[in-house]
């Protein structure tokens, strides 16, 4: 009976140990080598005349959550958003001084890692 534990433990430890190899020499298991999945909005507010409006506030909403995040533009117009979910779709809209951009679409099938959607306040 002590022979076939034995037996039995020495093979467990034996098929386990090439995996345990295969892990180190990779730096890891399967789960913990995958990078996150998320993905970065950016984009610039500019006026009618192509002009960047510092200090307008870009809006950006979960549309699987309705959460909304909020941005206020630097000096040249810029925003970003990190971190955003690749599996949802957000709406991003600006406003500044009381007139609001058009509403765009980030589509949960837009594949690019940092996508760019520039925003038009008219007026």
């Amino acid at each position: 009976m002590k022979k076939l534990w034995l037996i039995a433990a020495l093979a467990v430890l034996l098929s386990g140990t090439p995996m345990v190899r295969a892990q180190a020499i990779r730096g890891g298991d399967a789960v913990s080598d995958k990078e996150p999945q998320v993905r970065a909005l950016t984009g610039q507010v500019m006026d009618s005349r192509d002009q960047p409006i510092a200090g307008a506030i870009v809006y950006l909403k979960n549309t699987k959550t309705m959460a909304v995040k909020t941005f206020i533009v630097s000096q040249d117009g810029m925003y970003r958003f990190n971190a955003l979910s690749p599996n949802v779709d957000y709406e991003v809209y600006a406003e500044h001084n009381g007139k609001k951009s058009d509403t765009k679409t980030l589509s949960s099938f837009d594949s690019r890692k940092t996508a760019y959607i520039n925003l038009k306040i008219k007026g």
